[in-house]
């Protein structure tokens, strides 16, 4: 499968096109390249997005969820909340990571594309022309590597893996299932989060 592909399958998997995810798939691509790595089928590589929630840059995490095949539902891909647009990449065999951020030099021109005008009056992106979606794909994707992100030195990262809970019980309150850790005791009942009333 070559980028080319790669870009339009991401970009459906995405739901829309827009400058983010298409910075996530390159950033993503630049990662595994830079460690010599394969997309994740299971677990062995594991994604560090710098990303927080909403706003409207979130885009960025499923363009690095497709290319590298870390996955919330796999567990191997974790948010900072930090807000900004890089990842950490980690193979977890080589004990080695990248760290690669989003170089923000387009950021004018893709402001004031009308992608981005009919963005900030709050027109969702599903709504917008296909042409004016993929002029701000064409931006990121056409620009050459070191105008868009800096890729970090590979560094040896050792990799403790957190044990993967296989334990549920069903709550007595709501009758859902729940994975142990988040029990909680409530009124001498082992119950769910919810239906405990404490915080998470």
């Amino acid at each position: 499968m070559n980028d080319t592909t790669i870009l339009a399958d991401a970009l459906a998997f995405h739901g829309h096109k827009c400058w983010a995810s298409t910075a996530g798939v390159r950033l993503g691509l630049a990662a595994m390249e830079t460690l010599g790595a394969s997309r994740a089928g299971a677990k062995q590589l594991h994604a560090i997005i710098e990303t927080g929630d909403y706003h409207g840059g979130m885009c960025f995490g499923d363009g690095i969820q497709f290319t590298t095949g870390c996955t919330f539902g796999k567990g191997n891909i974790e948010k900072t909340g930090e807000g900004k647009f890089a990842v950490t990449l980690v193979d977890k065999a080589a004990n080695r990571a990248v760290r690669v951020a989003y170089r923000p030099t387009l950021q004018p021109r893709i402001k004031a594309t009308p992608f981005m005008q009919k963005r900030a009056a709050g027109v969702p992106p599903t709504e917008i022309p296909e042409s004016e979606q993929m002029e701000v794909v064409s931006l990121v994707w056409d620009a050459p590597a070191d105008e868009i992100m800096t890729v970090g030195p590979v560094q040896a990262r050792e990799w403790r893996e957190p044990e993967e809970v296989v334990r549920f019980f069903t709550c007595p309150g709501c009758g859902e299932l729940v994975a142990e850790p988040y029990a909680r005791v409530a009124e001498g009942k082992i119950v769910c989060t919810a239906c405990s009333g404490y915080p998470r």
